[in-house]
């Protein structure tokens, strides 16, 4: 997928964060404070930073105002959540704004937004025979086009970006389709069973008890 720099001082937090990207699939970098930040991009490439604000040293806006001829997209992680303060890192060319503490849920949903925007966005993925070009939207199975509708699609793409995570019914309504009517989870069952049998995924599409669906893809985890 991407990799992803994790500016971030206070450890536990860097740490959960960088699980959690290596579990998703992402390569990731990590940083302590802003002037390791800065060194690490001299010599590294990334698709994106994850950025805290309140750093030792430099802050995070300082980085942000050094860092803006590289055209990364950053996401300012901090728990500095004034008005005033998000329109500074907006008008510092930030592309989001997740204030502490935050849901890793919502954190990886903003990454992949971010990433979408971005033309380094990597375009396809494959698992078991199954090739998924996201950017052209399109499916292959052993070579051969599987055809998808729109919401089938759509949901496929939520799993692929979170896979290897439990999501729950209620969830994947949200990330998919944008809404999440009390009663409609059904829905997700049925398309669920739809990519299982057209994909041959029966094994791969775990039900999680209780809860939703999970996609596992062991070899990324």
């Amino acid at each position: 997928m991407a990799k992803i720099l994790v500016v971030e001082d206070e450890k536990p937090i860097n740490d959960l964060i960088t699980m959690n990207l290596k579990l998703v699939g992402h390569d990731f970098l990590k940083s302590f404070d802003g002037s390791s930040a800065l060194s690490v991009l001299e010599r590294e490439e990334v698709d994106l930073i994850l950025l805290d604000v309140m750093l030792p040293g430099l802050d995070g806006y300082e980085v942000m105002r050094r860092i803006r001829h590289l055209n990364v997209p950053v996401i300012f992680i901090t728990a500095k959540d004034s008005l005033a303060d998000r329109i500074t890192g907006f008008e510092l060319g930030a592309d989001d704004y997740i204030i502490k503490p935050f849901e890793i849920l919502e954190m990886l949903a903003r990454i992949n937004v971010a990433l979408r925007r971005s033309t380094k966005e990597q375009a396809g993925w494959s698992l078991d025979g199954v090739e998924v070009r996201l950017a052209e939207r399109q499916v292959y199975k052993h070579g051969q086009a599987v055809e998808l509708t729109a919401r089938e699609f759509e949901l496929l793409e939520v799993l692929i970006q979170n896979r290897n995570i439990a999501l729950s019914r209620e969830k994947l309504l949200e990330l998919a389709w944008g809404y999440d009517f009390e009663g409609e989870t059904r829905t997700v069952d049925v398309h669920i069973r739809q990519l299982r049998r057209k994909l041959g995924w029966q094994d791969r599409i775990k039900t999680i008890f209780k809860l939703g669906y999970r996609l596992e893809a062991p070899g990324e985890a």
